[in-house]
């Protein structure tokens, strides 16, 4: 393929030739269309230049192998192999490939404040830890890959923070709900991280305003802490952590304490 032709993405090629998204993927991988590979798992296509590869085989719209066959369990490799896909973000849990769109505002909004918050906690207390957001990639094990939205790591747990991952499991996870992802996270991802033993997973919901702190208790998780809407939610595993709800709703910068 010459560089001086017109590029576009996977989604928009596979929306020219009435095609899943996936599909165009699994052609890619397996090398039966011609593309230009920009790094970082980005591909651009001419639709010219596939069609024409296309004429020379017969289109399987079939969903591609890591989706259709049950029995195989997917990868970390295979998660690095995925080509980049713009407003979408991937994870595999027990072995199984999950995508969902980019989150909102609202999301982000709750993430980051919550963020800082944990900053100035755990950087006192822990100077060595470190507290880290999505997209980073968080090798539970090799048939669990996630990206929480917030998570912490223990200056204890320094050894497992990779320069491309953190290979282990975080002290403390926080996954923000959205309403494409609410059931994942307080179900698949629950029981992932309840078996994988991350000691403490906290789901944040800014649609309802709450947040429930979980922690491993005899390898099961409690409800130790929760709250609503403008609450205070003091942590009894945290010594002096105060979660002032309303500050995770609002724009700009939580107040100091």
């Amino acid at each position: 393929m010459t560089a001086d032709k017109e590029l576009i993405t996977a989604q928009a090629l596979a929306d020219a030739l009435h095609l899943s998204v996936e599909t165009i993927w699994r052609y890619t991988r397996e090398n039966k269309i011609p593309f230009i590979d920009l790094g970082n798992r980005q591909y651009r296509y001419n639709a010219g230049d596939v069609i024409k590869a296309l004429s020379k085989t017969t289109i399987n719209e079939s969903p591609a192998p890591y989706q259709a066959d049950p029995a195989r369990k997917l990868t970390y490799q295979d998660y690095l192999d995925l080509p980049e896909e713009p407003g979408y973000r991937y994870e595999i849990l027990d072995g199984m490939l999950i995508k969902e769109p980019s989150p909102s505002v609202m999301h982000q909004r709750a993430s980051r404040n919550l963020q800082r918050i944990f900053e100035d906690y755990f950087w006192q207390i822990d100077p060595e830890g470190e507290i880290f957001n999505a997209p980073l990639d968080v090798t539970l094990n090799d048939i669990n890959v996630v990206q929480p939205d917030v998570f912490y790591v223990s200056g204890e747990q320094a050894l497992i923070v990779k320069d491309a991952r953190v290979d282990g499991s975080p002290t403390l996870v926080v996954e923000v709900l959205s309403p494409s992802s609410a059931r994942k996270d307080r179900l698949q991802k629950m029981r992932v991280y309840q078996a994988l033993k991350v000691p403490h997973y906290w789901l944040v919901n800014p649609q309802e305003r709450t947040l429930e702190c979980f922690a491993l208790q005899d390898e099961v998780y409690a409800l130790v802490a929760s709250g609503m809407d403008e609450e205070i939610v003091e942590h009894p595993d945290f010594a002096g952590l105060n979660i002032p709800l309303g500050a995770l709703w609002r724009k700009g910068t939580p107040s100091p304490k």
